[in-house]
């Protein structure tokens, strides 16, 4: 739910927490920077009954989600407000400050300008601030509120009865209303440029597609299995597969790959992307919510609703940092009165300490370093599932790589053949028995085999041995295709075929009939060009890199040794590489796992980290932390790398906004910070904080990233 009004960080935190009141409410998350809340509950709630909760403690929820549209009518609103401040302000100040140009009751026309400016163009923070106090509640509002209107009231007060010794401020109560304006201005026009990475995704959406038959239909009404055309040039309408056509495809903005990527019939295409030169037909296979694009907007929108740990102390504070910000400015107050100082100096630097108090800065911190880390990482095809996931990086001592489809291409193709001591006759018939055995398996290498040869044979009986093989029935024949495990007797030549093919970095299979191992079927599957690069970069970044992979120790050895790996962990079952997980983190280490597969899905879950390639399956992708939309894995040494920055922001965030509070509302107290030098550090300490988590956009990491 999209919500307006909020103003500060208190305000989300006072949402937050009467929502998590609500029995039906399981989880509830409100994100200021964002503006929205995400609501889990068991579903006896409709979205009415919550509005109208969060309407009762003054805010209100933005029918039909549109918070873009709210979020511009708030910036123009904001802008009015400024340029009335600003206009009536200046000559407020010019008046009191310059006794040249004062006159007999030149104090009541500084009275009506900062009226004008304190009442009207800062009626948001008052009205804020009202809602609030019947509520129980202080948030920001209320100190900018409280400043202000003491200002005013106050010079009235000097001015019509003559109290005090005659010094009034209504210049510096239209000064901080306007200084804030613009604070709020900057900041919310710089928030706006934070969420740009995501809505430039959004706006990647092809609103037509031109079917196959000649017809152009709207983009909602696509159906997976509708055949559709696309030109060159053109953005290829949701993802599908190529039917026909072959063309280069620039997928930059979705993947992060700034190199097109060559297509033909039978490779699957996401939508979004730009074709570059040959004209395409493609069969949708995914549309609306399903699509790449709509899943990963969904991803980072949640990841920017989460938060960090760091986040929940920051939340903390907020929520007590201006009720004492208000006890400060009263002891300030009596203090200056005790000590015998004059009432107006005494007030100046009440009205300071309540002024430079606003925590905007302490709210910001946090929420805007996720914000802007997920959406540059949507850019690059990188998806960060959430502000936990920042946290999860910091401490990762070893990454564990899988294989294939990893390290590797992940399209298996058989290199080789070795019947040792078969006759041609036979060769033709062992081979032809194991690729029919191998055609009822999804396996990749099961599927390298079973097209070898032209002409399948039926298949009586059939089993998958999971990590070992398969056995087959077929006309009376019992035929095992595998690891050596799988096999009673094993011949001399025969493994010594294998052990030739393993040492050069090919996976060795073998078949046979009746249980003894006949052939060595030789599956090759070529590794990555960008593999070795992309494990020096996770080296140069602290990390052990371990390959873990359920292949047999001489392919896993020869392939790690080609990358650049030193530590191997080979023929590992599928059911067990979670326990490999488990075994590292019991010995003390903080671990990444690396996958593309269902069987990688427990290790992913396992982790502490869990990296999915995102050319691998929907279950390993659901199970990760973090996701390269790529298969190239110098992208996973990219997304640790900008975790780590964006950590390293938001904690530089955090330090400026605690130090800034902390070292000038002592030096308001003392009266050494007016209350318009006041107001003028607060906004720019929210504008260092927006500013310093936009470095982030500039993150390009160790591919040549768009």
């Amino acid at each position: 739910m999209h919500i307006d009004g909020m103003t500060c960080a208190a305000c989300a935190s006072r949402i937050q927490h009467r929502l998590d009141e609500m029995d039906a409410v399981a989880a509830a998350q409100v994100n200021f920077a964002t503006g929205r809340a995400t609501i889990a509950h068991d579903g006896s709630l409709d979205e009415s009954y919550l509005a109208a909760e969060i309407a009762a403690l003054g805010y209100s929820v933005i029918a039909g989600g549109d918070g873009d549209a709210a979020e511009q009518r708030r910036q123009t609103d904001l802008l009015t407000r400024l340029a009335i401040g600003a206009v009536l302000t200046v000559p407020a100040v010019l008046i009191s400050m310059i006794p040249a140009l004062q006159f007999d009751g030149w104090e009541w026309l500084a009275a009506v300008l900062a009226t004008v400016v304190i009442v009207g163009s800062g009626w948001p923070f008052h009205r804020a601030a009202a809602v609030n106090l019947r509520h129980g509640a202080t948030t920001m509002d209320t100190l900018v509120s409280m400043g202000s209107l003491s200002a005013l009231g106050w010079s009235l007060a000097v001015s019509a009865a003559g109290i005090g010794d005659g010094h009034v401020y209504f210049e510096t109560g239209a000064v901080i209303v306007t200084l804030i304006l613009l604070g709020k201005w900057l900041e919310l026009r710089a928030k706006r440029r934070s969420g740009d990475a995501i809505r430039s995704l959004a706006d990647l959406g092809v609103r037509t597609a031109q079917l196959a038959d000649g017809r152009e239909i709207a983009i909602a009404d696509l159906a997976v299995g509708m055949r559709f055309v696309v030109r060159p040039g053109e953005r290829i309408a949701t993802d599908g597969m190529i039917v026909d056509g072959r063309s280069a495809v620039d997928a930059s903005m979705v993947t992060g790959e700034p190199v097109p990527i060559e297509v033909g019939p039978g490779d699957e295409v996401i939508g979004a992307t730009i074709n570059a030169n040959g004209a395409l037909v493609v069969e949708a296979t995914k549309v609306g919510a399903d699509t790449a694009l709509a899943q990963i907007i969904r991803l980072v929108n949640e990841a920017q609703g989460s938060r960090a740990e760091v986040q929940r102390l920051a939340d903390r504070v907020s929520s007590v940092f201006v009720p004492i910000a208000i006890a400060t400015g009263i002891v300030t107050l009596t203090a200056w009165l005790l000590l015998g100082n004059e009432a107006s100096a005494a007030f100046s630097a009440a009205v300071a300490v309540l002024i430079i108090a606003c925590p905007c800065a302490l709210g910001l911190a946090t929420p805007l370093g996720i914000m802007v880390g997920t959406g540059r990482g949507a850019q690059l095809g990188v998806i960060i599932k959430g502000g936990e996931v920042l946290e999860d990086t910091r401490a990762v001592d070893v990454v564990l790589v899988d294989k294939t489809g990893t390290l590797t291409e992940g399209a298996m193709t058989l290199a080789g053949v070795h019947p040792v001591q078969l006759s041609a006759a036979e060769r033709d018939e062992v081979q032809r028995l194991a690729a029919s055995a191998e055609a009822l398996s999804s396996h990749p290498i099961a599927q390298a085999i079973a097209g070898s040869v032209d002409v399948l044979v039926d298949v009586d009986e059939f089993e998958t041995m999971p990590g070992s093989g398969v056995t087959a029935l077929i006309g009376g024949v019992e035929v095992r295709v595998g690891r050596r495990s799988l096999f009673d007797a094993v011949p001399g030549p025969v493994e010594a075929a294998a052990a030739s093919a393993e040492a050069a970095g090919a996976t060795a299979v073998l078949a046979g009939r009746n249980g003894t191992a006949e052939m060595v079927l030789v599956v090759a599957d070529r590794i990555k060009s960008t593999s070795r690069e992309a494990v020096a970069a996770l080296r140069d970044q602290g990390l052990g890199v371990t390959l873990l992979t359920g292949d047999n120790e001489r392919t896993a050895h020869t392939v790690a040794a080609k990358v650049g790996i030193e530590s191997v962990i080979s023929e590992v079952y599928p059911a067990d590489k979670a326990a490999e997980v488990e075994r590292l983190q019991a010995a003390g280490m903080r671990v990444a796992m690396v996958g593309d597969g269902i069987n990688d899905a427990p290790a992913l879950a396992q982790a502490d980290l869990g990296i999915a390639v995102g050319t691998g399956t929907d279950v390993a992708i659901e199970a990760s932390d973090l996701t390269v939309v790529s298969g190239d894995l110098r992208a996973v040494a990219d997304a640790i790398a900008l975790s780590r920055r964006t950590l390293s922001t938001i904690k530089g965030n955090l330090f400026w906004a605690f130090a800034y509070n902390a070292a000038a509302i002592p030096l308001a107290a003392l009266g050494i910070l007016n209350p318009m030098i006041a107001a003028g550090a607060m906004g720019v300490s929210s504008l260092f904080v927006v500013t310093n988590s936009l470095r982030l956009r500039r993150f390009t990491g160790s591919r040549q990233t768009v």
